[in-house]
């Protein structure tokens, strides 16, 4: 059994198939899906999707490229929708400096006030770095994120941003760019401590080999376990039971069949 700690199934993408894709992951030997929010409307919607799912969890939040839409309302309606059973952290949040589609200033702000909610809640939290490592690492100081805990999603920093990560408790999840050519992500993934380790699709996106470049959904998780397994010199079973031990306290599953 595996878990992916971090899909997208609300999207457009999965219009057409929903049903389908979800039922698949859990035939191919997912025992859990954490489903992540961008914004309000996203975050209600992976709710709905946990109501009809047992074992689909919620991850509610504003993105940074939705930094904008955080005000004292739409934190307050956050507020009571993560106070929901099925909800298991506060994310996915952080910086975006690729994209840049809100300013920094703005970014920060947001990245700021849901730490101090999940907090507040004491909640893990998701968080989405790009190109953004020294500001993110600056503001998960100062707002004492070590506090909830929480996972860097969709991992690229380098060996110095990982060890920085681990030291201050949080855990580092890793999609199929480990199973791309010459991918750094690997050689992170790597040497990462086991009980630091998750698994994660991102899915629509980041689909693994053999189907980059096309829709990406939970069940291809195992590709992403079977790539990492061998670059540790360790079995496939042995990584997915650690790697779902490691979800299960990150998030407090405590129903999930394993």
């Amino acid at each position: 059994m595996v878990i992916d700690t971090h899909a997208h199934l609300d999207f457009r993408h999965y219009d057409s198939d929903r049903p389908q894709v979800i039922e698949r992951a859990f035939q191919n030997g997912l025992s859990a899906i954490i489903n992540v929010g961008v914004d309000l409307e996203s975050s209600k919607a992976c709710l709905r999707l946990s109501e009809e799912h047992q074992d689909l969890y919620t991850v509610v939040g504003f993105h940074p490229h939705h930094a904008e839409q955080v005000n004292s309302s739409t934190l307050t309606q956050l507020t009571a929708l993560a106070r929901l059973e099925k909800v298991v952290a506060i994310g996915e949040i952080g910086l975006d400096y690729y994209r840049n589609y809100a300013p920094h200033s703005t970014q920060k702000d947001a990245f700021r006030r849901q730490i101090r909610l999940a907090r507040k809640l004491k909640l893990p939290i998701v968080v989405h770095i790009r190109q953004a490592y020294e500001d993110a690492m600056t503001i998960i100081e100062e707002e004492g994120a070590s506090e909830t805990g929480g996972v860097l999603h969709c991992f690229s920093g380098d060996d110095a941003e990982a060890r920085w990560a681990i030291d201050r408790g949080f855990h580092l999840s890793f999609p199929g760019v480990v199973t791309f050519p010459r991918s750094r992500a690997l050689d992170i993934a790597a040497s990462v401590p086991p009980d630091r380790l998750l698994l994660e699709t991102d899915c629509p996106f980041l689909a693994p080999h053999p189907y980059r470049g096309k829709r990406n959904e939970p069940s291809y998780v195992k590709l992403v376990a079977q790539s990492i397994a061998r670059a540790r010199g360790t079995t496939f079973e042995k990584l997915a039971q650690e790697t779902t031990d490691n979800a299960k306290k990150v998030f407090r599953l405590s129903n999930t069949k394993y």
